[in-house]
């Protein structure tokens, strides 16, 4: 349930219908808007319904909400939740890129990837350090030598870093080097890591797992905000269908589907989408279209070699012809590529 208080509710009145609602056993959150405050209700709702708190001082209304997903629904925040990363501002008018390789594979080939993305357009740094991979033989990832790489292309290239965890265990120690912590596909419904992001005060970049249902990935994010971290950041890259021919099925409608059902960024990885490098293009052109936040993509300075995905990485000179199309498209739907980091131009 939420509680819409008046526009003109005082912080007393506001504290005072909180104060009730942890008292009879309820978990609150507070959604504090241009207009109004909304405070979101997470206990029996019927027993909720019951307290006639639209009888309190400053209460406009009590709402039921349908949606199994309650903190990240539209019904408890209308406005976009913007998510700040380092100075680069997600969930606004702005179209972020996020670009790397899919692994971390020495200094040399990540730093390399890194001043390429950045000099094409990109604005955030991709890179994996600790790699699930469906077979035990294939690469793994360097793991904290990973990270301290990353951690130095950071510093070298002022791009915020975005990198995966995979066990509870670890989220201390990627959290110390990474800006954006990601939920990989296979991760969606681990629960227990879950929990420990949300402890973490940095944004989470949430996959969607390649079966998941809209609803079932909206729930996975519903644990992150309930947890008390709303810096979440939606990520469609494919579910499993009947197709063979691309390594999954990309559901673009599902970022529409998203924007009216939550209130969180949504982006799109037409990488991991189509599994052929190709196809990430005219996908990612189509995912800015549809009205992604932005787009995640897999550059490598030479895919052939690369240890993981070679098959759907860009070349730095694809991604720049990328960038240029998107850009286009961006401007088409009337928002614009992002190319103004904390005070600096990047290049147009």
């Amino acid at each position: 349930m939420i509680i819409v208080m008046e526009a003109s509710a005082t912080r007393r009145e506001i504290e005072a219908v909180c104060a009730k609602l942890v008292q009879e056993g309820f978990s609150v959150h507070l959604s504090e808007g241009v207009a109004r405050t909304i405070i979101g209700v997470i206990g029996d709702r019927t027993r909720a319904m019951g307290l006639a708190l639209e009888a309190m001082p400053g209460v406009e209304k009590a709402i039921p909400v349908l949606n199994p997903f309650k903190l990240v629904s539209r019904e408890f925040r209308q406005e976009n939740t913007i998510v700040s990363i380092n100075g680069r501002v997600l969930g606004g008018n702005e179209v972020h890129l996020i670009a790397g390789p899919c692994s971390v594979e020495s200094r040399e080939q990540l730093l390399e990837t890194a001043w390429a993305v950045k000099e094409a357009g990109a604005t955030l740094l991709r890179g994996g350090a600790f790699k699930p991979r469906t077979s035990p033989y294939s690469f793994q990832g360097l793991e904290e030598a990973g990270l301290e790489i990353l951690a130095e292309a950071r510093e070298r290239t002022g791009l915020p870093v975005v990198t995966e965890v995979v066990d509870p265990r670890f989220v201390s120690l990627v959290g110390s080097y990474a800006d954006v912590l990601q939920i990989g596909a296979r991760n969606m419904q681990n629960y227990f890591l879950l929990k420990e992001v949300a402890k973490v005060k940095k944004p989470v970049l949430l996959k969607r797992g390649p079966s998941a249902t809209v609803e079932e990935w909206l729930m996975a994010a519903e644990y992150i905000m309930l947890g008390g971290n709303d810096q979440i950041i939606l990520c469609e890259r494919g579910i499993r269908t009947f197709e063979t021919f691309t390594r999954n099925t990309l559901d673009l409608s599902a970022v529409p589907v998203v924007k009216r059902l939550s209130h969180l960024p949504v982006i799109v990885d037409p990488s991991h989408g189509t599994g052929k490098w190709w196809l990430v293009q005219p996908m990612a052109q189509a995912a800015i279209a549809a009205g992604a936040d932005g787009l995640m993509v897999e550059v490598h300075p030479d895919p052939g070699e690369a240890l993981s995905d070679g098959k759907q990485s860009l070349t730095p000179e694809n991604f720049r012809n990328l960038v240029a199309s998107v850009k286009e498209i961006a401007v088409a739907v009337g928002r614009r590529l992002s190319n103004t980091v904390a005070g600096e131009q990047l290049p147009k």
